[in-house]
């Protein structure tokens, strides 16, 4: 989803991890159709990959691209590091952004990620306040107060312009997006290199071409 579509109706969608026969382009992922590559590239941990979704919980699109997502990342191998970045576009993307660092700072983003996503595209609830976001988050055995006070706090706030900052070294203007290495970017409208594909396709050519950077990386062919 796009900077300027942040404001369309939230939807609904489901993608699988495998699909049979889909192939990327003969000779692989091309640079400057299914993915770029960073003009500045950014500094990483020695011996990692560290691979980025950014995303908002709110996007139709980022909800379509979890499970996939999910069971790729549950798959990683020991060099390569993930995690997720939730950008803050506008105003109510932002409070959602507080919403998973104040997830995070509690250690329960995980546990309530799909609870989350579920409020908000299967139940229609916009989770724009903190008492409707406490209220959602208490069977996780998270108090109102204890949640309110982590939302608000100087770690969380932290943590949300850490995130604003490494969305803009990587010039994110949509999302899901997804960095590999501090070096490429790639996304499920990107690795389709303009091809008319489902959600379903696009999800995996995603994944396919950031496993294909990977690659590249750990040959140290980047």
């Amino acid at each position: 989803m796009k900077r300027r579509e942040f404001s369309a109706q939230l939807g609904l969608g489901t993608l699988a991890l495998s699909l049979p026969g889909l192939s990327l382009a003969q000779g692989g992922p091309v640079e400057g159709r299914h993915y770029q590559r960073l003009a500045q590239p950014l500094p990483g941990t020695p011996g990692k990959i560290e691979v980025v979704e950014f995303f908002w919980y709110g996007c139709p699109h980022c909800n379509t691209f979890e499970p996939a997502l999910a069971d790729w990342a549950a798959k990683l191998p020991a060099d390569v590091s993930f995690r997720h970045v939730h950008v803050a576009f506008n105003a109510r993307v932002r409070q959602h952004q507080r919403l998973f660092y104040a997830l995070e700072a509690l250690g329960k983003e995980k546990e309530a990620r799909a609870r989350v996503f579920a409020a908000l595209h299967l139940e229609g609830k916009p989770l724009d306040n903190v008492k409707a976001m406490a209220e959602l988050l208490a069977p996780f055995g998270i108090e109102a107060a204890k949640f309110e006070q982590a939302y608000n706090s100087f770690g969380v706030q932290t943590k949300c312009q850490q995130a604003e900052k490494l969305s803009e070294a990587y010039r994110i203007d949509g999302v899901p997006a997804i960095g590999i290495g501090g070096r490429f970017l790639t996304s499920p409208a990107m690795a389709t290199g303009g091809q008319r594909m489902s959600e379903l396709e696009s999800g995996q050519r995603a994944l396919q071409t950031t496993n294909f950077l990977i690659d590249r990386l750990r040959s140290g062919k980047a």
